[in-house]
C-alpha cells in the first residue's frame, strides 16, 4: 500500500481546495495510506476529509510563520522582516514568496517526520518549496492550477523547484502546453488531468436548501471566488452599476472570501451599490446558490481551469465569462454560455444579452442539461500518477 501526502495551504473554500477534497474523497482507501498537511489548518472543506484519511497536524514552525503576525515572537519577527525585504527587492508577489522562502523561511522550518511514496503539492510556488526542502519521499509531484505565464510566476526562481519534480500537472489542456512552453526541459514531465468533479453529489447538494438571500427579486447574479485581483470582482462591482443604469432590476451576490475584501467593500460603497452587490462570504455548500441563480458570471483576468464553471455546467447556469487566456479550454462560446471582453462594458453587455434573449438562454441551458460534466473515471489518470505509470 503506497503512503501518500499532500500539502495544501488550507482547506478554506477554493477551487484547488474543492478539487483536493474531491480527489480525496475518489481515491480507493484500500491502494492508498494518505496524510494530508495544511500551512493553515483551517477551512469549512476539512469536515469533508474522508474518515480513512489523515490530517496532520500542522508543525509549529510552519504554523507561526503562515499564520497573522503576533507581537513578540521571533518566527513572527521573521516573517515581518522576511515579507518587508522581500518587498524591498522583489517586484511581484510571487517573486517576493520565493524570496522569503529561500532567505527566511527555509532555514527556520523543520524537516517534515517520516517518509512518503509520494509526495503532492498541490499548488506550487511555496508549497513546491517546502514538499522539496522539507519532505522526504521517493517522488515528488507538484500541481499548477493556474495559467502559469498569466500568474506571473518568476522562470529563475520555480526552475531549481521544478527540476526536482518527478511530474508537473495541470488541470487544463492549454495550461499544461504553457507549461510545456516556458520549460521545455521539463516537456516530458508535463502532464494534464482534469480537476475531479462529481455530477451526481454536486446535484445532491445543490437540492439541500433554498438561499434565504435570494429572497424575492427575479433576477439573481452570483459570482464564486477567492476576492483577489485575478478574480476580477472590481470589473464585476462596475458592471453592476451599468446594469442597474440600464434600469435591470437584479441582485449580484459574491461568494467567497480573500484579501481584498476591505477594497472591494470600499468600491462597492464609492459606487452606491451596498444595495444590489453583496458579498456573502464563503458558504459550506454553494451550489444551491449556484442552482437558484439567474446568470452565473466569472469575471476572471485568467484562470487555468475553473472547478466552479465544470459545476455550474453540471446545474445548466447560464455563463458569461470573460475572455481570459485559458477560458477556451473550459466554455464552448454560445453553446454553454458567452465569453466576453475582459472589461466592465463587456460583462454588462453579455449579461443584458442572456436577459434579453430568452431563446439564447433557453438554448445554452438546453445544450447544458444535455451534457455530461461529470468526470469520476479521471481518477486513473490521477493514479497512474501517484503510481509512477508513464501513461497518466
Amino acid at each position: 500500500m503506497k503512503k501518500l501526502l499532500f500539502v495544501i495551504h488550507s482547506l478554506s473554500y477554493g477551487g484547488a481546495e474543492r478539487s483536493l477534497i474531491n480527489l480525496l474523497n475518489e481515491l480507493p482507501a484500500n491502494r492508498y495510506q494518505v496524510d494530508v498537511l495544511l500551512f493553515q489548518n483551517r477551512g469549512g472543506f476539512r469536515q469533508q476529509i474522508p474518515a480513512w484519511v489523515q490530517l496532520l497536524e500542522t508543525p509549529e514552525q510552519l504554523r507561526r510563520l503562515y499564520a497573522p503576525l503576533q507581537l513578540f515572537s521571533g518566527l513572527s519577527l521573521r516573517k515581518l522582516v522576511g515579507t518587508c525585504c522581500a518587498k524591498l527587492v522583489k517586484r511581484t508577489r510571487k517573486e517576493q514568496r520565493s524570496f522569503r522562502w529561500k532567505m527566511f523561511y527555509k532555514r527556520a522550518i523543520d524537516s517534515l517526520d517520516g517518509h512518503y511514496d509520494v509526495a503532492v503539492a498541490y499548488v506550487g510556488s511555496e508549497i513546491m518549496f517546502y514538499v522539496r526542502d522539507k519532505v522526504s519521499s521517493d517522488r515528488k509531484l507538484v500541481w499548477v492550477h493556474n495559467d502559469y505565464r498569466a500568474a506571473g510566476y518568476s522562470r529563475e526562481d520555480e526552475f531549481p523547484y521544478l527540476a526536482d519534480m518527478d511530474a508537473i500537472v495541470s488541470v487544463s489542456d492549454e495550461c499544461a502546453e504553457i507549461l510545456r512552453h516556458e520549460f521545455p526541459e521539463f516537456r516530458e514531465r508535463v502532464h494534464y488531468v482534469q480537476n475531479i468533479i462529481s455530477s451526481s453529489m454536486v446535484r445532491a447538494q445543490a437540492m439541500q436548501f433554498e438561499p434565504m438571500e435570494f429572497g424575492d427579486c427575479t433576477i439573481n447574479i452570483l459570482s464564486v471566488g477567492r476576492l483577489a485581483k485575478q478574480k476580477g470582482f472590481d470589473m464585476a462591482i462596475q458592471a453592476a452599476v451599468l446594469l442597474r443604469k440600464q434600469g435591470i432590476c437584479f441582485r449580484w451576490f459574491v461568494i467567497g472570501e480573500g484579501e481584498l475584501r476591505s477594497d472591494l467593500e470600499r468600491q462597492i460603497r464609492d459606487a452606491g451599490a451596498e444595495e444590489y452587490f453583496v458579498l456573502l462570504g464563503t458558504r459550506s455548500n454553494p451550489y444551491p446558490y449556484i442552482r437558484n441563480c439567474s446568470v452565473f458570471v466569472q469575471p476572471s483576468r485568467f484562470e487555468g481551469k475553473s472547478v466552479v464553471l465544470d459545476e455550474a455546467k453540471i446545474l445548466g447556469k447560464a455563463i458569461v465569462a470573460t475572455a481570459y487566456p485559458t477560458v477556451r479550454d473550459q466554455i464552448v462560446d454560445g453553446n454553454e454560455g458567452l465569453i466576453v471582453p475582459m472589461s466592465a462594458e463587456g460583462v454588462a453587455e453579455g449579461v443584458m444579452r442572456l436577459l434579453g434573449d430568452q431563446f439564447l438562454y433557453g438554448r445554452i441551458s438546453s445544450y447544458l442539461s444535455t451534457h455530461e460534466y461529470g468526470n469520476q473515471h479521471e481518477i486513473e489518470k490521477y493514479m497512474s500518477l501517484f503510481d509512477g505509470e508513464s501513461n497518466a
